[in-house]
């Protein structure tokens, strides 16, 4: 059953400890009842959701999010519309949690097409047994998120499974933004001579993802790059509203992203190794793991390629936005080998840095 909702964070103490106010509601997990459509449902969209969200949306109580067309039309000429859902294990780790991961997630993925994120949707798919304290905790994160890209949660869905049908929680979130006439961002418009720009430090959440499942003995102080990029992007377009390509590189890291584009493009893509930025604690785990950072999972790293005359300014712009202030310059377009991703190596060489084959790290996002 859908219910229309714009999350709202209220402040809570000590919501691990169980001693916030849940009102009428009572016992500290989900339960199969939650997900069955009764009262137990009702109580638990009205307590944890509608409580913790609180929207002139919500009052409505539709069945889905409704939107003016003419506001729409003042924005842009063309909708975009993306999905993503979220298993990552496990769900809080250092810098972030699931729910911050879900949010900028969806934002990250429209803003980077050159949209304004406007509104999300949120599906949770409960686990019996999931803590309400927990429950808490990554609603009010999902809405500080929101909240912090001027993003709307405005529909949502929630259901229960059995215990053992579910790893705790997983979450989907759609969303809805407008793309203005002025921009033109794809996959396959990098021209040789473009230049390739990256907005600071790879793998640093494959890395925070590693450190929080406790599996090594390691002591890090990385923390997850989990942030929203629509507000960075804003500013490269003011810039430089011409970006012939941009996209974030998560699963599969900046290696995926750039094959990506060399394949789209048709043309090479040549890698400086001493110019992409990887912090030494994500160096130490990848020696100790066998990983390569170039493959590693980011969440708020934004991969750009644009006019070799238009680099600089952008380069400085980014640079004076926080999401951005360890931007690099770490490539050119090439013509040829067409499709290919060349690294030149630290020691004089050069390698063809390919697609990921197979999974580095599991249930990373």
């Amino acid at each position: 059953m859908l219910r229309l909702y714009e999350i709202a964070i209220h402040p809570m103490k000590n919501v691990r400890q169980g001693t916030h106010n849940m009102g009428k509601f009572t016992g500290k997990t989900v339960t199969l009842a939650h997900g069955a459509g009764g009262k137990a449902m009702h109580d638990l969209i009205e307590q944890i959701f509608v409580a913790t969200f609180d929207s002139p949306e919500l009052s409505q109580m539709e069945d889905q999010a409704r939107f003016s067309l003419a506001d729409l039309n003042l924005l842009g000429d063309r909708l975009a519309l993306t999905t993503d859902s979220y298993v990552v294990d496990p769900l809080f780790f250092p810098g972030g949690d699931i729910g911050k991961l879900a949010v900028t997630g969806t934002i990250n993925d429209l803003a980077v097409g050159g949209a304004t994120p406007l509104y999300l949707t949120c599906g949770m798919i409960l686990e019996e047994g999931f803590s309400f304290d927990d429950l808490l905790i990554i609603v009010q994160s999902m809405k500080a998120t929101a909240d912090e890209a001027g993003v709307r949660i405005v529909t949502g869905d929630t259901k229960v499974v059995p215990r053992g049908a579910a790893d705790k929680l997983f979450i989907n979130t759609a969303g809805v933004g407008v793309i203005p006439e002025t921009s033109h961002i794809l996959a396959n418009r990098a021209e040789v001579g473009d230049v390739v720009i990256i907005n600071g430090y790879i793998g640093d959440h494959g890395a925070a993802i590693v450190d929080a499942r406790g599996e090594l003995a390691l002591e890090m102080s990385t923390v997850t790059d989990c942030q929203p990029l629509n507000g960075l992007i804003t500013d490269m377009l003011k810039v430089c509203p011409d970006i012939h390509c941009m996209r974030d590189a998560t699963r599969g890291g900046l290696a995926t992203v750039l094959n990506e584009f060399a394949q789209g493009s048709d043309i090479a893509i040549q890698l400086d190794q001493t110019q992409i930025p990887v912090r030494e604690e994500v160096k130490g785990v990848c020696e100790i793991l066998g990983l390569d950072p170039l493959y590693l999972a980011n969440e708020g790293k934004l991969v750009a390629i644009v006019a070799k005359e238009n680099a600089d300014a952008l380069l400085t712009a980014m640079q004076a936005h926080p999401a951005g202030k360890d931007s690099h310059i770490i490539g050119v377009v090439e013509k040829s080998p067409k499709g290919k991703v060349i690294l030149a190596t630290g020691f004089g060489g050069n390698r063809i840095i390919d697609m990921l084959i197979g999974e580095q790290l599991p249930r990373i996002c």
